[in-house]
């Protein structure tokens, strides 16, 4: 029992600079994470909650990609593009719970900044490092439970005879469209997860910033324009990022799997499962002057450690 992938072009050319283009951006999204990563870990200075929170941000989409875009590169070289219904599940199991584990350590890096900003004074007591460890695990836990749910229930369904996907990998929406029985109640459950996933810790960082944002309108009363400044500069990454995370998800996953087009759909995923980790390191360095001097120097001892 195998499936197939469709959504890969044909002519030789096109395979080699879609094997090209993915390549390099999967190598720019895992150099970028993994120097967060580094930086975090060799400069004693930025071992706070925040960087913590940023550092364990950056390790999951390490491995939210490594889930996918290997197979996605073995595919394109290969003239069979199959995947086992084993496989398929749990290529789906991880890939869905890493991304839901995304999106709930970005309402845990809210609750962190809220803290921060609102109540700057209880933050150390509050904010501690077992709470840190906490909840980056809670996240991967309830993101994995989540996605193990929603996939048993998806793979209990009957498929139609052609087992073909239009996609570059196993995803919810594609892989609904081959559920050959009645789907309204499967999509409105398939829904139901898809917003506790993504909705819900949504809403949370909302609340988290609809705090911040009163907090902040009275820095600018009681401290002038400097500290609103320095207050709104320390959110300004995370908010970046949290509209790129949910806007791809709830383009992707909160809508019914009849509005998924096969021609277009695959490569939007491809953008969001290669853009957002590419692009989350760049930025929470451009607009950090810390974690740019600390990559600086993570690279320069590289540098030095291979010279000598």
């Amino acid at each position: 029992m195998e499936f197939v992938f469709l959504a890969y072009p044909s002519p030789p050319e096109l395979r080699v600079l879609l094997f090209l283009g993915v390549s390099l951006a999967y190598t720019l999204a895992i150099a970028g994470n993994v120097l967060v990563v580094v930086a975090i870990q060799t400069e004693a200075r930025l071992r706070t909650p925040m960087y913590y929170f940023l550092g364990s941000l950056s390790g999951v989409e390490i491995c939210y990609t490594a889930v996918v875009v290997p197979h996605i590169l073995a595919n394109v070289l290969q003239s069979e593009k199959t995947i086992t219904l084993l496989g398929c599940a749990t290529q789906m199991v991880l890939f869905i719970g890493l991304g839901s584990a995304d999106c709930l350590l970005l309402a845990a890096m809210a609750y962190d900044r809220y803290v921060a900003i609102r109540r700057p004074l209880q933050y150390p007591l509050i904010i501690t490092l077992t709470l840190c460890v906490r909840l980056v695990v809670a996240s991967v836990v309830i993101g994995l439970f989540l996605s193990l749910q929603l996939v048993a229930f998806i793979f209990s369904l009957p498929f139609c005879q052609v087992r073909s996907i239009e996609h570059f990998f196993c995803d919810v929406p594609p892989v609904m469209c081959l559920v050959c029985s009645e789907s309204r109640i499967h999509e409105q459950s398939v829904l139901v997860a898809a917003t506790l996933a993504t909705a819900v810790p949504f809403f949370l960082i909302t609340t988290s910033y609809a705090f911040i944002v009163a907090t902040v309108l009275t820095i600018r009363s009681a401290a002038g324009p400097a500290g609103r400044h320095r207050a709104v500069s320390t959110c300004c990454s995370h908010l970046t990022v949290v509209l790129l995370q949910y806007g791809f998800c709830a383009f992707m996953y909160l809508r019914p799997s009849s509005h998924y087009h096969p021609k277009q759909d695959p490569f939007i995923s491809l953008v969001y499962t290669l853009g957002t980790p590419l692009l989350n390191p760049l930025v929470y360095t451009l607009r950090n002057s810390e974690m740019k001097g600390a990559i600086g120097r993570a690279l320069t001892r590289n540098c030095l450690s291979q010279n000598s």
